[in-house]
């Protein structure tokens, strides 16, 4: 698939997107990882210069809208501690299993994060990767690694796996060689690119990583996210608990960011557009559920929330044929949306407003609106 840009387009802090509602800024989070100030102080931003709203993107990062005052905002967020690099804050996009540490798997990969991101803004060959592409580090629990990183890295009972667009290569990594192994394959992609902005678009793959097999079945994709009370099980976890909140569509009002990041606790952004509050005792861990779940977060595994997502559609985006937000919110309440042929289906449904499909997970249906109406896209 060749790239259809010469100039990579995709948002950051500083280089921002004029979507029709304004400047859009997407702020990178390694990890998914925020602090409770750093996350009022977006929401501060987007209250004082934006929509009032942060969106939560399937890179477990986030995004203001209708940025009105974008140097206004980039200082700020540069003084949150979320602009550590200037020249390199598009590219740090980093996915990683989001209770890592804290809840199963097999490792604590948190400090591979931190060294992945330090690794990628002290190179300078790595501004050139663009925004899209993405590194993925799963702890062996298979959440992350079937979401189809451009390369990865999977703890597994053999030894740590190297994964190229969500396949397993067949070669095995030390534990001290994930981070140089990971920023070797970048390079190397950037040498031989070509007209390719991800890894899954270079004309023969095989020349990235002689020796790999590329023949592997991909991960079975994760789509929904840890919701709930979660006891966190990991050595010198005991009697911690983090609670999983899911942000219907993705969109998090900037009021009720200021009640989580007033609970004063390290949260995760998952690449399922939910959040996840760590490192809580039961007594803190109850009251914040009683508190949060009326202002619309979700704490139901059960929830058909957990099954619906949708792009942004009209009236943030010109090239939609609808308001697509307002439509999957009906299809969950009413089990229909205006003008469907047929009801939400079994698993995962996927509201857009375009045939460009933006933000679609990797499995479920892609409903397309037509503008009188949806047609399926993918099923």
């Amino acid at each position: 698939m060749a790239r259809t840009r010469d100039t990579d387009a995709c948002p950051g802090a500083l280089q921002v997107h004029q979507a029709a509602d304004g400047a859009l800024v997407r702020v990178r989070l390694p990890g998914g990882m925020i602090t409770a100030p750093q996350l009022a102080a977006l929401a501060a931003v987007s209250t004082t210069f934006g929509s009032g709203t942060l969106e939560l993107t399937v890179r477990g990062n986030l995004q203001l809208r209708a940025i009105t005052d974008v140097s206004a905002a980039a200082r700020a967020i540069a003084d949150a501690g979320l602009l550590p690099s200037a020249t390199h804050e598009r590219v740090r996009n980093i996915v990683a299993s989001p209770l890592t540490g804290r809840s199963g798997g097999r490792a604590d990969v948190r400090p591979w994060v931190n060294a992945l991101d330090g690794a990628i803004c002290a190179d300078p060959t790595l501004v050139e990767l663009g925004g899209r592409f993405w590194f993925g580090i799963d702890d062996g629990r298979a959440d992350v690694s079937g979401l189809g990183a451009d390369v990865g890295v999977h703890v597994g009972e053999d030894g740590c796996a190297l994964l190229l667009a969500g396949r397993d290569t067949g070669l095995r990594m030390a534990v001290d060689d994930v981070v140089p192994t990971l920023i070797g394959v970048a390079r190397r992609f950037l040498e031989i690119r070509g007209k390719a902005w991800r890894i899954d678009e270079l004309d023969d793959v095989a020349d990235l990583l002689p020796g790999a097999d590329l023949a592997a079945p991909t991960f079975t994709p994760v789509t929904r996210p840890p919701v709930g009370w979660i006891v966190q099980d990991r050595p010198g976890q005991q009697g911690r608990v983090a609670l999983g909140a899911a942000v219907p569509l993705g969109v998090l009002p900037a009021r009720v960011a200021e009640y989580l990041a007033a609970i004063e606790a390290p949260m995760v952004i998952t690449p399922w557009r939910s959040v996840l509050v760590c490192d809580l005792d039961g007594d803190v861990a109850d009251v914040a559920l009683r508190v949060l779940a009326p202002l619309g977060l979700v704490f139901d595994e059960n929830s058909p929330w957990l099954d619906v997502s949708a792009c942004t559609g009209s009236p943030g985006c010109a090239h939609s044929a609808a308001d697509v937000r307002a439509d999957a919110a009906n299809a969950v309440r009413t089990d229909h949306a205006a003008g469907l042929a047929a009801g939400l289906a079994a698993g995962h449904s996927h509201f857009v407003g375009c045939e460009r499909a933006c933000g679609s997970p990797p499995t479920g249906q892609v409903l397309v609106a037509t503008g009188d109406g949806y047609r399926m896209l993918r099923d």
